[in-house]
């Protein structure tokens, strides 16, 4: 499995904007200096993020991007599912058949219940870690960098 840019920067803004939560906003430019990425490149992310439901954009003076549920509700599995699709969709097979078309009908096909495995475990671990658990493990994890490189 990799994680793209996209998926891993989109995590990353997701959680620049929870920790605004609740009622705080983040802007694009807060954003952008934050994690050294170009406003362009933000404004993307964010885009796909609203298109996917899991934050809402205000203009205006006191405008800016805020999640559109808790942090406690926004799993990471939704979120980089938003960002970049599950690492197998059984749709797959239908668009990648070969040359023979063997994958799609026939119970020969070798691959696709380890795909179907690994998306399952997958989807269990991300399924059950939140925003909300990224944000209340950010002191540990910054007490094991400081003590890494201390």
């Amino acid at each position: 499995m990799k994680i793209t840019a996209q998926e891993e920067y989109g995590i990353r803004c997701l959680i620049r904007i929870a920790r605004k939560a609740p009622g705080g906003s983040a802007t694009i430019p807060e954003i952008s200096r934050a994690e050294s990425l170009s406003e362009h490149y933000v404004a993307k992310l964010l885009r796909i993020l609203r298109r996917g439901g899991l934050i809402k954009s205000a203009r205006g003076q006191a405008g800016g991007y805020t999640l559109a549920r808790s942090p406690e509700q926004i799993n990471l599995g939704e979120a980089l599912a938003v960002l970049g699709g599950r690492l197998y969709e059984p749709a797959f097979c239908d668009h990648h058949l070969g040359s023979a078309a063997i994958c799609v009908n026939s119970i020969d096909c070798s691959v696709r219940p380890l795909w179907r495995s690994l998306q399952t475990a997958v989807d269990q671990v991300l399924g059950q870690a939140t925003l909300q658990s990224l944000l209340s493990r950010q002191p540990e994890i910054a007490l094991r960098a400081r003590d890494l490189l201390g």
